[in-house]
């Protein structure tokens, strides 16, 4: 890259942290710069950022002479163009499976599966971010006419979680959204014991990356993945954070392949500047 590009992030989102540490890992930091926009603010529907990102998602990449958005793309860009080294390609299907509907980390977060999980996420920050987000929509669609029918569609989609997040809420809507959230977490337990162990390769003594002795375009958004997962079960950063995940397992053991895994991931500098706070 010939100028100094720009990345969209924030650090309470799970899919831009995956170029994040490609950044880092892939000696990106002098070329590109981090930048941070608030999703729990709902500052990415903002009509200014809606015209860097029309879907008003991140990550996105902002180069010289185009706009890359998408985690897939952008972590291919980074991955492909990178200063130092990146990792190979298991050659599999594994992305398009962790980015499956039922696997989506961004689900898990808001995914309550009774009325206790209910309680606890609206006083948190699941509650705080539905509740911002319909504000933010509310508060912009009036200023940006050119972008009505992008609000409208964003109105109806979180207005409906934030309908079941709403104290009052019918026993029909919860329950339809508990059936829901069980699904998901079926999906991601199996995700965990099956699909994770079959596509890292044998971890030795001291780990090793699906793409081999440095990280590949895949480990990077696993790598994100599995820190918000892990988040989800009361996880941080530390080198036996992914002992937690043991709690949605249904009794199963991690794998001791993602326990090494997330052990020579923990202990990257990328990882500890982009977890540097918390996972996310």
């Amino acid at each position: 890259m010939s100028s100094k590009s720009a990345l969209y992030v924030f650090n309470g989102a799970v899919w831009p942290s995956g170029p994040w540490l490609a950044v880092y890992a892939l000696g990106y930091e002098d070329q590109v710069e981090v930048k941070q926009i608030n999703l729990i603010e709902g500052a990415n529907f903002a009509p200014e950022f809606l015209k860097l990102s029309p879907t008003a998602t991140i990550p996105i990449l902002i180069l010289p002479d185009r706009t890359i958005q998408g985690t897939n793309d952008v972590v291919s860009y980074l991955v492909s163009n990178a200063p130092n080294p990146a990792g190979k390609s298991s050659g599999t299907d594994f992305l398009q499976r962790l980015h499956e509907d039922l696997n989506d980390p961004n689900t898990a977060l808001l995914a309550t599966r009774n009325d206790a999980e209910l309680d606890a996420k609206r006083a948190g920050v699941p509650g705080t971010f539905l509740k911002n987000r319909q504000e933010a929509l509310l508060k912009y669609a009036p200023t940006a006419p050119e972008f009505a029918s992008f609000y409208e569609a964003k109105i109806k989609a979180n207005g409906y979680l934030n309908d079941v997040y709403t104290p009052g809420a019918s026993e029909e809507l919860k329950n339809g959204w508990f059936t829901h959230s069980q699904k998901v977490w079926d999906s991601i337990r199996a995700f965990i014991l099956n699909d994770i162990p079959a596509v890292l390769p044998d971890q030795g003594e001291n780990g090793a990356y699906i793409g081999g002795a440095t990280p590949g375009e895949e480990d990077f958004q696993l790598a994100a993945w599995l820190a918000r997962i892990a988040l989800l079960t009361g996880a941080t950063p530390a080198p036996d954070g992914a002992a937690t995940l043991k709690a949605e397992l249904g009794g199963a053991e991690v794998p001791e392949k993602i326990i090494k895994y997330w052990q020579l991931w923990s202990g990257t500098e990328a990882w500890k500047k982009v977890y540097a706070h918390g996972l996310h």
